[in-house]
């Protein structure tokens, strides 16, 4: 997510600069002989201030104090919200240990995922750390696969929603997240790979080392790139460094964070803009369109109040209305062409 520079982007870079192993044993059989990272067309939803908490993480316009029904009922108003202004079908949450099945918050959270299925989105279901200094590691491996076997067990039937392991592994080096990756796979036999999204090493700054690890064949991969991580670029340029993240890996890969600021009327249509943001995001979306790859907005709602006092300035709405009658309003207009352009639409 968003925030978090200094050495750990240079330790990225070094990451992917050394370049990972990669595992040359048998892979197991893939679930799908053609994955179809397009059909994930959506946003994120996390929790204001962002998703990294040491206790349960609540998304935008939910509360501790909501019961699964309350819950539902909120969840179901803002997945209106994002259906009806962009098309969306997928959603992107946050979970940790302080909010699946078992524990009180989880129970009630399950409202925003049974909320999306019946509304016919695809829901992507993220581990965050459950540690506010988000150093990139598993905070507790027990804690860490007692969670994921809970989930597992109350969604994994569900042929709508999809588990990525864990959130930017950035504390760990890209064969030793591979590692990790492979080993969440082996012990649950039961999800089908293309039901797994891997992220790319490091701040799922690259796909191309999962991509190369036949232990990981059949998932799809995800990836995170923010203009904020680099000097300004030219159009091309941009393009050029997404492909070189991704390489030929497109079909399987969900870009399921990219962002820019929506409430300074920027104008995201303008092919000519000079504007660095502006030629991020038209390079994101046309690269996703043309590498037929998923694109999922960061966020929707929630996340980091840095640059305002009340929302993320990257944040696709703000949020309206009070109890279960809620609805959300788009801050930007021209970004919605650039997302259904990304979608393929």
């Amino acid at each position: 997510m968003r925030g978090r520079l200094g050495a750990a982007i240079a330790l990225t870079m070094s990451v992917l600069i050394a370049g990972p192993a990669v595992h040359t044993a048998a892979a197991a059989p893939a679930e799908s002989s053609a994955l179809q990272a397009r059909q994930f067309q959506g946003v994120n939803w996390a929790m204001p201030g962002d998703n990294f908490v040491e206790g349960p993480v609540v998304p935008e316009g939910l509360s501790e104090a909501d019961n699964y029904s309350v819950v539902k009922d909120k969840a179901t108003a803002v997945y209106d919200g994002f259906a009806s202004t962009t098309g969306a079908n997928t959603v992107r949450l946050p979970i940790n240990t302080h909010s699946v099945p078992g524990t009180k918050w989880g129970a009630a959270y399950a409202g925003a995922i049974d909320a999306a299925v019946d509304k016919g989105f695809k829901v992507i279901l993220s581990y965050w750390e459950d540690d506010a200094s988000s150093d990139g590691r598993i905070v507790d491996k027990a804690a860490f696969d007692a969670m994921w076997d809970a989930v597992v067990d109350r969604h994994g039937a569900n042929g709508q929603v999809y588990f990525e392991p864990m959130n930017e592994p950035h504390g760990y080096s890209a064969q030793e997240w591979a590692d990790i990756a492979a080993t969440w796979i082996a012990d649950r036999p039961s999800v089908l790979r293309d039901r797994i999204i891997v992220s790319g090493s490091g701040y799922n700054g690259e796909v191309t080392s999962v991509c190369a690890d036949d232990r990981l064949d059949g998932t799809y991969l995800s990836l995170h790139l923010y203009a904020f991580q680099f000097q300004p670029k030219t159009y091309e340029e941009w393009v050029s460094l997404f492909r070189e993240r991704i390489g030929s890996c497109g079909s399987r890969t969900v870009l399921d964070e990219f962002g820019a600021p929506m409430d300074d009327e920027r104008n995201y249509d303008d092919t000519n803009s000079s504007d660095n943001f502006v030629r991020y995001i038209r390079a994101a979306t046309d690269t996703s369109r043309s590498l037929e790859m998923g694109a999922v907005y960061w966020p929707a709602l929630g996340g980091k109040h840095s640059h305002r006092p009340d929302h993320d300035w990257y944040s696709l709405y703000a949020l309206e209305g009070s109890g279960t009658d809620l609805s959300v309003r788009l801050r930007n207009t021209t970004i919605v062409d650039r997302l259904e352009h990304a979608w393929g639409r």
